[in-house]
C-alpha cells in the first residue's frame, strides 16, 4: 500500500502524525507528508486509522 497527503486538503492538524509516526510527518512549514514510499504490513493498520481519523480527509491510501 502506498500513502500520500493531498496538499489541498491538508491543514496541519497533525492527526496523522501522532497516529503513525513511522509513515507521516510534519514539514517546515506545518503540513503532513509520507515519509515511506510503501507502507510495510506491519504499519498498515495504524496507516488506515491515520487515513480515517484525518479531519480534512487529505491522506490517501492506495
Amino acid at each position: 500500500m502506498k500513502a500520500s497527503i493531498d496538499d489541498g486538503r491538508c491543514r496541519g492538524h497533525g492527526v496523522c502524525t501522532t497516529i503513525c509516526s513511522e509513515v507521516f510527518a510534519m514539514t517546515d512549514d506545518g503540513y503532513a507528508e509520507a515519509i515511506l514510499d510503501e507502507v510495510p504490513e506491519e504499519l498498515a493498520d495504524r496507516a488506515r486509522e491515520a487515513a480515517e481519523s484525518c479531519p480534512e480527509n487529505a491522506v490517501i491510501l492506495d
